[in-house]
């Protein structure tokens, strides 16, 4: 625990991730390198980008744990080594692993790098969380599967220095802990090697062997079924449970999310923790940090497996994002009255946007005129990319968001 607080962790999917989880207030960040990494699909980081990374983290008094945390085949093994030298070389705080073998080779190539056990192992009960512990293990990510009263049964038979990590909020599997081979078999892409092409969230019907061409839908839609499809998980309004559970560090899914989803998160889950911090007897979550997981894209939510087998975790009608708000903006720098911008999306001037700073709460404004680079009066930001100002007697830190509401 962190002064009594649980270690906020954000995804880092690329740098662009990694500079909003830093800016926006992780006490952690988790990414990834091109191979023994279980998200394929972000930029990841390349030795250099991962060396600037974690420069950056330490600078802030981040941390920085690295994910090596597939189930690798034969041929890779021999490539482990290098990946492990390199991560000791950058100085990374600690890596994520799910297969023994390479804890094994992880004690035996860097004898003082810290060691997490990934939630790909399935860990579900305190003998297998001990004997991680006895194998030399700094912390567990417990599997999702996992209720708040079966963590504290685990917390309470466990050695205390033995670190307790649980995801808290973000996209769920309907498979054990991510352990699905129905990407694998469809599309030829491995889930358990970070390719998942994510077949649960595709449409279903029924087919008659005998009649190859009629389709049923599974229930009465005619789109077919999204029976795999689960929501999202929530857990911002329950911090002092999760820390009564026992949980040290609160993990937020989405190193393939967008760089707003990292600041927004990343940031609601910041300001939660504080709160609680500060009350911790009498934790009440204010509306407005509630509202921001709201205010990026998501599906339903609900509290996974966190208070028992859940009863309503699957949504049925579609596969697709709520989406209620974009970002218009990102801010450059403030001076003399100005704030300088970097457009995202189209947007006019006299729209009502919001800016979220980093730790703050949101505040509205409704520039009523907009300029240019050359200062030159406009009346939409409408070019990608294009820089332009407006005037305000606010002022925001480099990189804050700006979004408006989508109706």
């Amino acid at each position: 625990m962190l002064n009594n607080a649980p270690e906020v962790l954000a995804p880092a999917g690329d740098t662009e991730r990694l500079g909003m989880a830093l800016e926006y207030g992780a006490d952690a960040v988790y990414l990834g390198r091109k191979k023994f990494g279980m998200r394929a699909s972000p930029l990841n980081f390349n030795f250099e980008q991962l060396v600037s990374a974690v420069q950056s983290a330490h600078a802030r008094g981040v941390k920085v744990y690295l994910t090596c945390n597939t189930l690798p085949r034969n041929n890779e093994i021999p490539q482990f080594k290098q990946f492990v030298d390199e991560a000791v070389s950058a100085e990374v705080d600690a890596l994520i692993v799910a297969d023994i073998g390479l804890l094994a080779l992880v004690k035996k190539y860097a004898p003082d790098m810290e060691i997490h056990i990934s939630t790909q192992t399935g860990i579900l009960n305190y003998v297998t969380a001990r004997e991680l512990y006895n194998m030399g293990a700094k912390r567990v990510v417990l599997a999702r599967e996992l209720s708040l009263d079966e963590i504290a049964e685990i917390r309470a038979k466990t050695n205390s220095e033995l670190d307790i990590e649980a995801f808290v909020h973000g996209a769920m599997c309907v498979s054990f802990s991510g352990r699905c081979l129905l990407s694998q078999y469809l599309v030829n892409r491995d889930a358990n090697r970070g390719e998942c092409a994510q077949p649960c969230r595709w449409g279903y019907h029924l087919v008659e062997e005998k009649r190859p061409n009629e389709f049923y839908p599974i229930f009465e839609d005619e789109k077919g079924t999204y029976i795999l499809n689960a929501k999202d998980m929530c857990m911002i309004e329950h911090i002092d449970k999760l820390v009564e559970a026992g949980v040290d560090s609160l993990k937020i899914e989405g190193r393939a999310k967008s760089a707003y989803y990292t600041a927004v998160i990343t940031n609601a889950y910041r300001m939660a923790v504080d709160e609680y911090r500060e009350n911790p007897d009498n934790f009440v979550l204010p509306d407005w940090i509630r509202d921001e997981v709201y205010k990026v894209s998501h599906r339903q939510y609900c509290n996974g497996f966190f208070f028992g087998t859940p009863e309503n975790s699957q949504y049925y009608e579609n596969s697709g994002y709520i989406r209620n708000y974009d970002v218009v903006a990102v801010v450059e720098k403030c001076a003399d009255g100005t704030v300088y911008c970097t457009q995202r999306n189209k947007f006019l001037a006299g729209d009502t946007l919001e800016i979220l700073a980093p730790m703050r709460k949101p505040v509205t404004v409704v520039p009523s005129v907009l300029f240019d680079e050359n200062g030159t009066e406009i009346e939409t930001a409408n070019h990608a990319m294009m820089k332009f100002s407006f005037k305000s007697d606010l002022t925001f830190p480099t990189g804050t968001v700006i979004r408006k509401e989508i109706k």
